[in-house]
């Protein structure tokens, strides 16, 4: 049985209606062996076999051999093809394409810190390469998995920045190279939709958690789960005041697919939690789910007249114009992460609250 079983029903149950536009279609995805790419193809997949919908996916990516090890009920399902190839430069393959959905991005602070312009060159190509194919293929509708990034600094006196926030990053810092490319990317949108006649659609996505999360890269929250499932303290590196929200994986399942299907053509959308919470008080979330919790170490002492920095989406656009909302509790969503994860390496155990429990022979002494 699939581990996500209830997850994608509930993906299911709150997609009633959208997926018969897919009913005998080819699609094409870029990135999608990374944590979002594997939620839109586990949610397709699932769809695709419950709703007898004959539909098709290809996944471009440069190491399907790695995929295949992460996730062989994916990389092996009849409906999933591979497309091997470098987002900039891909070769189109035959056929067309109904629709076509660009998640591919390097969102590495690594990346970022040591060459930036190779970051830049791969949001902005790879998003032109994107259209590109579906121009080709006859692709009519196209989705741009963009960034909160695209705001800049989020104002510490703006606890939710909307989408008609006219900020934007620092031209002239090397460290904005994703969210400038993000922005470009968005323009490419724009005159490809202008000029060609395509429908893309924009979402700009903020901070998540759920299965597949990396839990050693640049995610706090994931290096919590991280720190907390070695049974070790959980450690912020920072002194814990920045405000965050995370929506769960199932949610920005959801979210993608109706924006995908249903949202207005280059009219952006935020994909996220409206719940803010500072690191610190993430840490703790994450300490609470486990028996006995988990201790915490901040590195730094706070600074009393430094404003917290924020980056917290308002997502009443898609509220109120999609009807999308926030299904799972920020305890429930970690409870989930963080029992897949053990499930992936060691037996787990709950206790009768659902907390997570130390397997087996792995008790802290």
């Amino acid at each position: 049985m699939n581990p996500l079983a209830n997850d994608l029903d509930h993906i299911l149950a709150h997609t009633q209606g959208l997926w018969d536009e897919l009913r005998g279609e080819r699609i094409f995805v870029t990135g999608g062996t990374g944590f979002f790419g594997c939620w839109l193809l586990e949610s397709f997949v699932w769809a695709n076999d419950k709703l007898n919908l004959g539909a098709r996916l290809q996944v471009l990516t440069r190491n399907p051999e790695a995929f295949w090890r992460k996730a062989p009920h994916l990389a092996g399902h009849p409906a999933i093809q591979f497309h091997i190839g470098d987002v900039r430069s891909f070769e189109f393959p035959k056929g067309g394409f109904s629709h076509v959905i660009h998640a591919a991005t390097e969102a590495s602070a690594k990346l970022i810190a040591e060459d930036p312009l190779t970051m830049f060159d791969t949001v902005v190509e790879g998003t032109r390469r994107a259209l590109e194919l579906a121009r080709h293929s006859g692709a009519k509708k196209f989705l741009l998995t963009s960034s909160g990034a695209v705001y800049g600094r989020q104002p510490s006196e703006l606890t939710h920045i909307p989408e008609d926030y006219g900020g934007g990053p620092d031209p002239t810092s090397a460290q904005w190279s994703y969210g400038e490319g993000k922005r470009a990317a968005e323009m490419l949108c724009v005159l490809y939709g202008r000029q060609y006649g395509l429908l893309p659609k924009i979402a700009r996505c903020f901070a998540f958690v759920g299965p597949y999360l990396p839990l050693d890269v640049h995610f706090a929250i994931g290096n919590f789960i991280g720190d907390a499932l070695k049974g070790g303290l959980i450690r912020v590196n920072g002194d814990g005041t920045p405000f965050r929200s995370y929506l769960y994986a199932a949610d920005l399942a959801i979210w993608l697919w109706t924006i995908l299907l249903r949202g207005r053509s280059l009219r952006p959308y935020n994909v996220g939690s409206e719940t803010a919470l500072a690191i610190r008080d993430v840490a703790q979330a994450v300490a609470n789910i486990f028996e006995p919790p988990r201790g915490i170490t901040v590195t730094l002492t706070p600074q009393p007249d430094k404003p917290a920095e924020r980056y917290v989406p308002s997502a009443h656009r898609a509220q109120t114009e999609l009807g999308l909302r926030e299904t799972f509790s920020l305890s429930d969503a970690l409870s989930r992460t963080a029992v897949w994860h053990r499930e992936q390496s060691l037996p787990q155990r709950l206790n009768p609250e659902g907390a997570v429990l130390p397997a087996k022979g792995t008790e802290e002494r």
